[in-house]
This record gives C-alpha cells, sequence and structure tokens, in this order.
C-alpha cells in the first residue's frame, strides 16, 4: 500500500524543503525588519521631551504671577493668575501684531500657491531646453541666506516707494518661499500616475481643464502641506520684518514680541503669557491640517 504522505519524487521533495526554507527565511527577515529599535524609541521620546519641556515651563510660568515666578519653582502654580494675559491681551500691542502677521502670511501663502502650482506642473510634467538648469537656479536661490540680500532689498523697497508697508512684506516672502514650494509640489506631482491625464484627454477634456479638473485636486494634500510650511515660515520671521517695517503699528508677531521684551525688560509672567498667545495660532493651523500635512510630505518625498 501506497504511503500518501511520503513525497512523490526525491527531487520534489528537495525543492519543497528549499522554499519552506527560502519562506520562512524571508519571514524572519520581514519580522527583523518590521520589529523597531528601542533606541529608536529613546530617541524619538527624549527629542519629544527637549521641544516640550520648554514650552510646558513657559505655560506654567505664564499662569503665575510676577513675584510668584522666581519663588514658586513648581511646574504647578500654586496659585493661578489670569492678569499676565488680560496685560497682554488687553494693554499691549500683541493682538495688533498677530493681526498684521495673519494678514501679511495669508496673502503671501496664497500668491506664492498661485505662482508655484502652475511652475510646479510645468517642471513636472514638460520638457523643454534648460528645465535642468532653470530648476537648478530655482533651489539654488533658495539656499541664498537673507541677511547676504537685506541691503539691497531695503534700497529697492524704499525707491520703489514701498518701504514701511505691508506689499513689500508680502512681495518679499511670496519671492522667497516659491523656490522651495515648487520643489515640494513638482515631487507631488511626479508621484500622480500619468495615465490619469491621459485619460481625460482621451475624454475630448483640454489641457487646461485636465490641469485643473483632475490634477489640482489630487494635489491639494501637497498644496496644503506647502501653504502651512510657507505659513510658519512668515509667522517666524524677524530678519525681513525687522528691517522692511519701522511703524510700531504695522510690526509682525515676531518683531513686536521683542519689542515687548525691549519696553518692559524680562518681565518673565508677562512675556511667557505673549509667547503662549503667539504660539496658539501656528498650534491650530497644524491640528486643523495635520492629515494634509502628513499626506502632502509623504507623497511628495516619493519623488524629487
Amino acid at each position: 500500500m501506497t504511503d500518501l504522505t511520503a513525497p512523490a519524487h526525491p527531487i520534489h521533495a528537495g525543492v519543497s524543503d528549499a522554499g519552506a526554507t527560502a519562506r520562512t527565511a524571508a519571514a524572519r527577515r520581514r519580522r527583523r525588519r518590521g520589529k523597531p529599535n528601542p533606541l529608536t524609541y529613546v530617541g524619538l521620546v527624549a527629542a519629544s521631551l527637549f521641544a516640550i519641556i520648554p514650552l510646558l515651563w513657559g505655560l506654567s510660568t505664564s499662569f503665575k504671577s510676577e513675584s510668584a515666578t522666581l519663588s514658586d519653582s513648581g511646574w504647578i502654580p500654586a496659585q493661578f493668575t489670569f492678569e499676565n494675559y488680560r496685560l497682554v491681551l488687553f494693554e499691549s500691542k500683541i493682538p495688533v501684531y498677530l493681526g498684521n502677521t495673519l494678514l501679511v502670511a495669508g496673502l503671501t501663502v496664497v500668491a506664492t500657491i498661485i505662482v508655484a502650482i502652475f511652475g510646479a506642473y510645468a517642471a513636472a510634467r514638460f520638457r523643454f531646453r534648460g528645465k535642468t538648469a532653470s530648476m537648478f537656479l530655482i533651489l539654488m536661490t533658495s539656499m541664498i541666506p537673507g541677511i547676504a540680500i537685506l541691503v539691497p532689498l531695503y534700497f529697492i523697497a524704499v525707491n520703489l516707494g514701498l518701504y514701511d508697508s505691508y506689499a513689500i512684506m508680502v512681495i518679499v516672502y511670496t519671492a522667497w518661499q516659491i523656490p522651495t514650494v515648487i520643489w515640494m509640489l513638482k515631487g507631488f506631482f511626479e508621484s500622480i500616475p500619468d495615465s490619469i491625464e491621459e485619460a481625460g484627454r482621451v475624454d475630448g477634456a483640454s489641457h487646461w481643464r485636465v490641469m485643473t479638473k483632475l490634477i489640482f485636486p489630487l494635489a491639494v494634500p501637497g498644496v496644503a502641506a506647502a501653504a502651512v510650511i510657507s505659513f510658519i515660515y512668515v509667522w517666524n520671521d524677524f530678519l525681513i520684518a525687522s528691517t522692511l517695517i519701522s511703524t510700531d503699528e504695522r510690526r509682525l508677531v515676531a518683531v513686536g514680541l521683542y519689542n515687548y521684551l525691549s519696553q518692559y525688560g524680562v518681565v518673565w509672567g508677562q512675556l511667557t503669557a505673549a509667547v503662549v498667545v503667539t504660539v496658539i495660532p501656528i498650534i491650530l493651523v497644524f491640528v486643523l491640517m495635520e492629515r494634509r500635512i502628513v499626506a502632502g510630505l509623504s507623497a511628495g518625498a516619493t519623488k524629487g
């Protein structure tokens, strides 16, 4: 009687064993790759604490009275007070600076995206002479430090009659952000399959319609990520804002915060309250756009 459990042929049995061994080895390699290194978690936790602890200290100090900021060393204030926030919000110019920054940052983001999205699409989809050199020059301009062109920018703004105006701020920030955003969106457009455009053209859609109705909607995560990065750049800039604006009523929040310190000295309670107030808009933008930012950066990172 034939044993049905025995291999039908020795060669087949050897191939089967080799295949099983290979599958086992592959499974082990996948497990090794998928198993995170504990040191990775240690590094991430240490980096997170390094970033969060100063913010928590500032938040704690903002709820202390001025006399308690030096005597009360606890993380939780012995006596909570909102006096620092009242002084910052109602007896200082921080709200004016916040409004100015929102205006300039918003206009900069809109202008940057409008210009960069068409440039990035052309760089990703079209072939033309000098494309590589042009993209290299665009990338190179984004690497020039701001202080290197600060004096020419100042004289240009004065000669054009735009010094000490919101317009010159928007123009300079937009010109500065366009190269970075073009490169970000170029990688994102390259990650969108060409077959989508080809299907649209087969259906008779014009190039403009394919671009605006099919491709741009798919690029929303990348556009959102680029918009948030541009917004944060303008929000945190100090160099350009302190050079091209001299009127206190038109200052942005970074310069206003510095002047607030100079005007009142190091008043820790009010200082930390002002910092918390100026950080809240950035946190809100990031929280509201977090999913689109991650999606945009991840998709754009697959092509460069």
